[in-house]
């Protein structure tokens, strides 16, 4: 009788046991699931995580792209403008430098120009001498002075025409006025006191005259 109760106590244990440890299986699978299910779940939050990262990261790459462009646009407009105005001040400085060389010659020429005044004015005296070494004295001044006259010519040097044509201010100086004798004669220069002269298509002597009113 004591027996059998032994075995039934320890048949209850065992049923006990297997109870609990199908109890303890039951509980790990069910952990088991909550801890996939929680994983999946933290992989899902970081997938949804990383794309919407990868959203971010492409949006900014489209503005810094076309600001790129805009930047690119500017540098390029900005070169084009210096470049213009490298070209300007390029032209104009070589302009200066060549009217530098042409007119380097102009305050010697500019001092020489009464020389050749006097030239002209002995010149036009002598032509009323009969005298036979006047006229021979004459004849050696007319060579001297085409001589001179045709170097300063090779040097740009050039008379302006003064008389019978139109008063122009940028070419003549008036210092005397006339009585017209006709209409067409109003305001062309009537006389030359004095020539002017070009220098290279350059005015560095105004013509004096007398105009017609």
């Amino acid at each position: 009788m004591f027996k059998l109760k032994k075995d039934k106590t320890k048949m209850n244990k065992e049923e006990k046991n297997i109870k609990d440890q199908k109890l303890n299986q039951e509980e790990k699978t069910q952990q088991d699931n909550n801890t996939e299910t929680k994983n999946n779940t933290e992989q899902e939050n970081n997938e949804e995580q990383t794309a919407t990262t990868e959203d971010s990261k492409q949006e900014p790459k489209e503005e810094t792209t076309e600001s790129l462009g805009n930047k690119l646009l500017e540098i390029n407009d900005k070169y084009l403008r210096l470049y213009s105005e490298f070209e300007n001040y390029r032209k104009r400085t070589n302009k200066e430098r060549l009217e530098m060389i042409e007119n380097a010659s102009e305050s010697l020429i500019k001092d020489i120009l009464p020389i050749v005044d006097d030239f002209e004015r002995a010149l036009q005296t002598m032509e009323k001498e009969e005298d036979e070494k006047v006229k021979n004295t004459k004849e050696g001044m007319t060579l001297i002075y085409k001589k001179l006259l045709s170097t300063l010519e090779r040097k740009g040097l050039k008379p302006i025409n003064a008389k019978g044509e139109m008063f122009d201010e940028n070419l003549h100086e008036a210092v005397s006025q006339l009585p017209a004798q006709n209409e067409e004669d109003k305001g062309k220069v009537f006389d030359e006191v004095q020539k002017g002269y070009y220098l290279n298509n350059k005015v560095i002597r105004y013509s004096k005259v007398v105009v017609s009113i």
